[in-house]
C-alpha cells in the first residue's frame, strides 16, 4: 500500500514513474509474485521498496547483513506500508544481482558462513554458480524471499533449476516476490504476474505479458521475424 498523503510531489523521482504513480494497494500472491516491464517500469525500484520496507539491507541479504558500499535506493520504501498475514516468515534473503559481489564478500567474512552455503566460498564460484549456491543452501521453508532480475547470472538450465527450487520452497510455507524480464521465469506455475508500464500496475496473464509474446515470435520463426526488425 502507498501512502500517498505523504507524498509532497508525484512529478519527482521515484514517484514520477507512471507504475509507482498510480499505485495505491497492490496484492501479493502468498507464493509467488511477479513483476515484469520494460527497462525503466519501475519493477526494480517496487522490489527494492519492498525488500527494505521489509526490513531487509538495500543491497541485498539477509536481515542481518549490513552492506553499504553506495546509497542507490529510493525513498519509496518509507511510503510503504506492508500488511502482512497471521504468518510471519521464519527466515528470508533479499537478492540483488548487481550488488551480488558485496554481499557475498560481507557473508564470506562471517565464521562458517562457507559451510552454510553449501560448503564452497561464493568467490570461488562462477556468478551464476554461487547464485544456485545460495538458493540451494541457504534459502529454507517458511521463507520471505524477494529476488531482483535473479536471470541476470543465470543460464536457461539456471533459470529452470530456480524454477524447481522455488516450487519446493513453497511447498514448505515460502513465498517469493520476483522482478524479471525472463519469459521462462515467468512462466512460473500459478504465479501472480504484474507487468508495470505506462498504464500502471496491471495483473496480466502468462501469454500477454510482451516479453513472452516477442519471445514466442521469434523462437517461431526466427528469420521471419528478423527479416522484419533489420528490414
Amino acid at each position: 500500500m502507498l501512502k500517498r498523503d505523504e507524498i509532497a510531489d508525484f512529478d519527482v523521482y521515484p514517484f514520477a514513474i507512471p507504475a509507482i504513480q498510480q499505485l495505491h494497494e497492490l496484492a501479493l500472491d502468498p507464493h509467488v509474485t511477479l513483476f515484469a516491464g520494460e527497462n525503466g517500469s519501475g519493477k526494480s525500484t517496487l522490489v527494492e521498496a519492498i525488500a527494505v520496507a521489509a526490513g531487509f539491507n538495500a543491497e541485498g541479504g539477509s536481515r542481518s547483513v549490513n552492506v553499504s558500499t553506495r546509497a542507490s535506493h529510493s525513498e519509496l520504501h518509507q511510503h510503504l506500508r506492508l500488511v502482512r498475514g497471521t504468518r510471519r516468515p521464519r527466515t528470508g534473503f533479499f537478492l540483488r544481482a548487481e550488488s551480488f559481489f558485496n554481499v557475498a564478500t560481507y557473508i564470506e567474512g562471517i565464521p562458517d558462513a562457507v559451510a552454510s552455503h553449501g560448503g564452497k566460498a561464493l568467490h570461488e564460484q562462477s556468478h551464476g554458480e554461487s547464485f544456485l549456491s545460495l538458493i540451494q543452501h541457504r534459502f529454507v521453508a517458511g521463507g520471505l524471499y524477494i529476488l531482483d532480475e535473479p536471470e541476470a547470472a543465470l543460464s536457461v538450465r539456471g533459470v529452470l533449476a530456480l524454477i524447481l527450487r522455488m516450487r519446493d520452497l513453497c511447498a514448505e510455507g515460502s513465498q517469493f516476490i520476483v522482478s524479471t524480464h525472463s519469459p521462462i521465469l515467468l512462466g512460473f506455475p500459478e504465479a501472480t504476474i504484474y507487468v508495470l508500464s505506462e498504464n500502471g500496475i496491471v495483473k496480466t496473464p502468462f501469454e500477454d505479458v510482451e516479453s513472452v509474446r516477442l519471445t514466442q515470435d521469434f523462437l517461431k520463426d526466427r528469420d521471419h521475424f528478423l527479416h522484419y526488425l533489420l528490414r
